[in-house]
């Protein structure tokens, strides 16, 4: 599962179930479409289904669902239950990391028997994967970092380290659950610091966090949150259908964000560079659009 890379295979095998480590795969025009989002189902609530409906008119080639896929405690008939009938229809194509309340009670176990060798080794829930001419990176923050640890002398930074060194992709996008900034009530996640001090040096393009219930673009920024040309662009996108998160005082980075809307980012991953839209479920108006380019 964590072996040497392999060849580039055909695009429409992405649509089968593959582990996530060795893969490469590259698409005939070379630009990908990836759906992202986080904090998706809860009981019988109608907003997983109408953020999946999302996903599905946009045909993605993966989708990335940035942790807390079920509430509150993410037991696996809880899974089956509300998450499977909404987002389970990607599954084949969706590569998850972990949140706080897949922790909750059952130590995520839910989570990992859910998805299978698609979540990572279950001891781990980090991996990393080629999607086209990129190299994401999924990392695992889980309950503030005290399940599997995310310091400076972390197992997970230490192999966060080699695994971008090793990279051989221009355009890098990583992700997880708790965003390193935000201008909720939250505040910033000082865990993830040693995760931004390597996406600064190795010139990470994306971080795509969940959590905060709500959505929020940064400008590019260094490992403190100061705006920065050789920093990176972070989305939150917390609004795959469970409820909403207030607002603090704005960070100075902030960029755009909304608090009353579910939705999805689509992101096209192209050779040089990127772009992304929020994507609202029908009747919302608010729009957020961006771009950049790979270094």
């Amino acid at each position: 599962m964590y072996g040497p890379r392999v060849r580039a295979i055909p695009f429409a095998l992405l649509l089968a179930a593959c582990p996530p480590r060795g893969l490469a795969v590259t698409a005939d025009d070379r630009s990908i479409v990836v759906i992202a989002a986080g904090d998706i189902a809860e009981g019988d609530g109608a907003a997983p289904q109408l953020t999946a409906t999302l996903v599905e008119q946009h045909h993605p080639a993966a989708v990335l669902v940035l942790g807390d896929a079920q509430y509150p405690n993410g037991k696996l008939e809880d899974f089956q239950r509300s998450y499977d009938p909404a987002w389970g229809r990607f599954k084949n194509i969706t590569w998850p990391v972990p949140g706080n309340h897949e922790y909750w009670g059952s130590e995520a176990g839910g989570y990992f028997a859910y998805f299978g060798a698609r979540a990572g080794d279950p001891g781990k829930g980090y991996y990393s994967f080629d999607l086209g001419d990129w190299h994401l990176i999924a990392l695992n923050t889980n309950h503030k970092c005290e399940h599997v640890a995310c310091d400076d002398a972390s197992e997970q930074v230490k192999w966060l380290a080699a695994d971008l060194a090793k990279n051989t992709k221009k355009c890098v996008l990583a992700y997880w659950h708790h965003p390193r900034f935000n201008s909720g009530h939250h505040g910033p996640f000082n865990p993830a610091r040693p995760f931004w001090a390597l996406f600064v040096k190795h010139q990470v393009e994306l971080v795509l966090n969940g959590h905060e219930h709500f959505y929020e673009r940064f400008t590019a920024v260094d490992e403190s949150g100061q705006a920065s040309s050789t920093g990176v662009v972070q989305l939150t996108v917390g609004t795959g259908g469970v409820g909403f998160s207030e607002f603090a005082a704005p960070h100075p980075s902030s960029a755009a964000r909304q608090n009353d809307t579910y939705g999805v980012v689509k992101l096209r991953l192209g050779v040089k560079g990127w772009s992304s839209e929020f994507l609202g479920v029908p009747g919302s108006t608010f729009t957020d659009t961006a771009s950049g380019e790979c270094r």
